[in-house]
């Protein structure tokens, strides 16, 4: 913990000069910083969806991928948060970095990625995790974990020996950013908060009170 305390002490000064002007590039910056100095599952990601009712929801799910396109994970299409993006795909993403006091604050819109790049990760999965992402009818109801331990079973029965290819249902997101919040703990609660909004293409920055 104290060789942790010592590199905040390095990266505590933040402010609207020394960004990145592309947000993506900032949030890359910070998670491989997270990652140097070993944060728990820096790759966790809170996501909150919220269907017609606005009633919000949310979970954690792993980030798998990010780029200048987007943020993606990967998951049932037919789960209740696939449910909900299907019928309003925008959303927030949250990373809390506890060990180097600093979380990042995303909105964006959701969408599918291609066929082929859900079939590409899905091909690096193990096989009991291809084969419970083909059993799982995610979210629904079932009678209990014998039920779900039954399923995987008859399917490795009936499927022994043959190429597992990744089922409709089941596949990746792409969270496209409009809006991000670089959030850094200061002493005495003064944190450094800083936004960029997208407006007419072009990424704008500026720092919020804390």
């Amino acid at each position: 913990m104290a060789k942790i305390k010592t590199a905040i002490k390095k990266l505590d000064e933040f402010n609207d000069l020394i960004v990145e002007p592309e947000p993506i590039d900032q949030f890359i910056k910070w998670y491989q910083e997270a990652i140097k100095f070993k944060v728990d599952q820096p790759d966790a990601m809170y996501l909150s969806t919220a269907g017609l009712s606005g009633q919000p929801s949310g979970r954690i799910v792993l980030l798998k991928k990010v780029n200048n396109k987007g943020f993606v994970f990967f998951t049932n299409y037919l789960s209740f948060k696939g449910n909900e993006i299907s019928l309003n795909p925008f959303v927030s993403l949250n990373f809390h970095w506890k060990e180097i006091e600093r979380q990042v604050r995303i909105l964006g819109k959701a969408s599918k990625v291609p066929k082929k790049e859900s079939d590409d990760y899905f091909n690096t999965r193990t096989i009991e995790s291809q084969v419970s992402a083909i059993i799982s009818e995610q979210s629904s109801v079932v009678p209990g974990r014998q039920y779900l331990e039954n399923n995987v079973r008859e399917f490795i029965k009936k499927n022994n020996g043959k190429t597992i290819k990744r089922p409709g249902y089941w596949g990746g997101y792409r969270i496209k950013p409009f809006q991000f919040e670089f959030w850094q703990g200061r002493e005495h609660r003064l944190h450094d908060r800083i936004q960029y909004r997208l407006e007419k293409g072009k990424w704008m920055t500026e720092r919020l009170a804390p």
